[in-house]
C-alpha cells in the first residue's frame, strides 16, 4: 500500500491543505493520505498554536467525507519538538509493509538541510514536493533527484490568514470546511 504522509500543524486545516492532498494522491497514484498532526514543529515558535487535540479534531472533521484520508496522532506520544525522521522510523516499525511517501511544500526544500537525519529520510522514503507559488517548484535544486516535483493548481490561502480573519471577525466561509468552522466557534479557538 502506498501512503502519502502529510505532516503539519494544521492550525487550522483549510481548503488549501485538502486540495493539495487530493491532487498529490491522484498525481502520485497513492492509496491513502495520512495527515500527521504535529504538536510542535521545531521551526515554528507560534504563540497562536491551538491545543493539539483541537487541531486533531478539526482534521478529523475536515477529512471525514474522504474515505482514503486518515489522521494520526502518532507525534503526540513522541518527544517534542516533533522531528520527521523519528515519526517516519516509528511508522516504518508499525507498518513495515507500507510504502511511505513524504509530502512537503517546496518552501521546505530551502531548509531541508537543517532537518535532522536528512540522509536517512532520503534513503528511506520518496519525497513528493508540491509548489506553494508559481516559481517554487521550478526553482527547487533537485540535482540528486531526491525530490519528486508535483506542480499543483495554486490556491493562495494560509492558516495564518484564517486565524487573522477570525480575530478580526471577518468571514472564513469557503476557507475551511463548515464543520471545522463550527468546531472553532463552539470551542472559541483563535478568538
Amino acid at each position: 500500500m502506498k501512503i502519502g504522509l502529510y505532516f503539519g500543524s494544521f492550525n487550522p486545516i483549510h481548503i488549501g491543505h485538502l486540495l493539495v492532498a487530493i491532487h498529490i494522491r491522484e498525481a502520485a497514484n497513492l492509496d491513502e493520505i495520512w495527515f500527521i498532526v504535529s504538536p510542535q514543529n521545531p521551526f515554528k515558535k507560534n504563540v497562536d498554536l491551538a491545543p493539539e487535540n483541537h487541531r486533531l479534531e478539526m482534521v478529523k472533521l475536515a477529512i471525514e467525507p474522504i474515505s482514503n484520508f486518515k489522521v494520526l496522532d502518532i507525534e503526540f506520544n513522541l518527544p517534542k519538538p516533533s522531528y520527521t525522521h523519528l515519526t517516519l522510523k516509528e511508522l516504518k516499525k508499525n507498518y513495515p509493509k507500507y510504502d511511505f511517501k513524504l509530502i512537503i511544500g517546496a518552501d521546505n526544500i530551502e531548509k531541508f538541510h537543517e532537518w535532522k537525519e536528512t540522509e536517512w529520510i532520503q534513503k528511506n522514503v520518496e519525497i513528493l514536493v508540491y509548489n506553494r507559488n508559481k516559481n517554487q517548484a521550478s526553482s527547487v535544486n533537485n540535482q540528486d533527484n531526491y525530490f519528486k516535483i508535483q506542480n499543483l493548481p495554486l490556491l493562495d490561502i494560509s492558516s495564518t490568514e484564517i486565524r487573522n480573519r477570525i480575530k478580526e471577525n471577518k468571514s472564513i466561509l469557503y476557507f475551511i470546511p463548515e464543520k471545522v468552522e463550527n468546531y472553532i466557534v463552539d470551542n472559541q479557538i483563535y478568538l
